[in-house]
């Protein structure tokens, strides 16, 4: 038997909501350094998605603050963060608070422009803040749709830590992967030959048939990295993933960064498909892991590459950030 609130009652909860005063609300949202992982998959109905499994950089962070006033608008601060007081104006919206106005104010410790996903960064903690400001709750799924709506395409931020393949286009999941990332050490840095690449502006990536296979053995292999907690063969999808990347967004210098892996013993390298971050993969668990992390970032130094940092990625009582 179907049942349905009355809509006297639809209504004076809306009402409610909407009259609902707003207070000071804080939202918050980590970076990524790039894809571990991406191409297209099948759903449960064998329909194709595009998906990725992003790799988590909590030490840094997007923070926006909401403060309601009797302006005219949602306004913020630094002013050019349209899309992030166009994703709080949709959240309110959804909250029934489609009248806020207000400042936001974004702090972010995230570089912007080279793939740590610093747009969508600021457009989840601006939706959480919005919540946070009505006194409301709002579930990832929600946060996912709206990020979207607001720039077309997002990262799997929402999800912080947690392993997911994450269709951007769409705002969901594809596949909870099984458990959290094996321990890692990343060294990241960057190459000035390579620029920003605006891939809204472009038409989406049109895979062989024979990369879409790859993409299926590809998933096998990093639900089995994640549930064995093997770094070794997450280091082998990144890369295999990297590789196919090649083909349509390339990185000048793939083949020193793949040479620096090897020779410093890294178990793979990674990349920002839509920006010039790389990465090298170090296996934490290895007896002499901190010895590679050094002399991989040395080795980038060494060749010219800028920006260079370390973080690790579930190791225990390391530095975050350096």
């Amino acid at each position: 038997m179907s049942f349905s609130l009355p809509s006297p009652f639809a209504s004076h909860t809306q009402k409610t909501r909407a009259s609902r005063p707003l207070r000071v609300g804080v939202g918050r949202a980590i970076a990524h350094h790039g894809e571990l992982l991406q191409g297209v998959f099948t759903d449960d109905e064998g329909r194709l998605h595009r998906g990725l499994v992003t790799l988590p950089l909590p030490q840094v962070e997007s923070i926006a603050t909401f403060w309601p006033d009797n302006g005219e608008d949602i306004r913020t601060r630094p002013a050019n963060r349209s899309k992030a007081a166009y994703a709080a104006r949709l959240a309110f919206q959804e909250l029934g608070c489609s009248q806020a106005t207000g400042c936001l104010t974004i702090e972010t410790s995230i570089p912007m422009g080279y793939g740590y996903g610093s747009s969508t960064a600021d457009v989840v903690a601006a939706i959480r803040a919005a919540a946070a400001a009505s006194n409301s709750v709002l579930h990832r799924s929600s946060i996912c749709r709206l990020a979207v709506a607001a720039e077309t395409a997002s990262d799997a931020l929402v999800f912080d830590e947690q392993a997911v393949i994450f269709a951007q286009r769409e705002g969901r999941v594809i596949e909870y992967l099984p458990g959290d990332f094996p321990p890692l050490y990343v060294v990241g840095f960057r190459s000035n030959d390579d620029t920003t690449i605006d891939t809204l502006g472009m038409a989406p990536v049109r895979y062989e048939s024979t990369e879409i296979e790859t993409f299926r053995v590809l998933r096998g292999l990093i639900r089995r990295a994640i549930r064995e907690q093997n770094a070794p063969l997450l280091g082998r999808v990144s890369t295999a993933s990297a590789t196919i990347n090649q083909r349509y967004l390339p990185k000048r210098y793939f083949g020193v960064l793949r040479q620096i892996c090897g020779d410093s013993g890294g178990c793979g390298v990674q990349v920002a498909h839509t920006g010039p971050l790389m990465g090298v993969l170090v296996d934490a668990k290895a007896s002499d892991a901190m010895r590679r992390t050094a002399v991989i970032a040395a080795s980038a130094r060494d060749l010219g590459f800028t920006n260079i940092v370390s973080f690790a990625v579930n190791v225990d009582g390391t530095p975050a950030w350096s």
